[in-house]
């Protein structure tokens, strides 16, 4: 059923219990695991001066120590995890709006089933900080398994 699941990660609580729902699934269905790390270039743009941002837009993330540190924690997690268990694991790295590059990456990589978390806000809370989980939803026509992570 499942040959290759995509889990978006950002190395948060969140994305990281998300990340045990889809090794459970790749263990049963002995699929691929896809860990996916996206630069959001909109909330980048708000901390970065021009020839940084430049950089973040163009993927050279070798060049910012902090960036690639933080992308290499975070899938590197899934990876550890995913080997640990035996499973096949595929890290990417990224730049761009996080809902976009997931729907695109699912769709240019033949992706089975996307995993991602979810805070589960609901309401006022939503609309000011926006969902990326919502959002891929909404742009991915690849099923979108979202295991809620209640933490408010």
């Amino acid at each position: 059923m499942y040959e290759k699941i995509l889990v978006p990660t950002d190395g948060s609580d969140v994305a990281e219990t998300a990340v045990e729902h889809a090794l459970d699934l790749a263990e049963k269905y002995d699929a691929e695991v896809h860990a996916l790390y996206v630069v959001d270039i909109d909330s980048m743009s708000l901390t970065l001066g021009g020839e940084q941002l430049d950089r973040i837009e163009a993927g050279r993330f070798d060049e910012m120590e902090e960036v690639r540190e933080a992308a290499d924690r975070a899938t590197g997690y899934v990876a550890d995890r995913a080997r640990e268990r035996g499973l096949e694991v595929v890290e990417h790295v990224s730049s761009g709006r996080p809902h976009e590059k997931v729907a695109s990456y699912a769709e240019n990589n033949d992706i089975d089933l996307v995993v991602m978390g979810s805070h589960g806000r609901s309401g006022v809370k939503r609309a000011l900080l926006g969902s990326v989980t919502e959002r891929t939803l909404r742009e991915t026509h690849v099923p979108v398994l979202v295991v809620d992570v209640r933490g408010d």
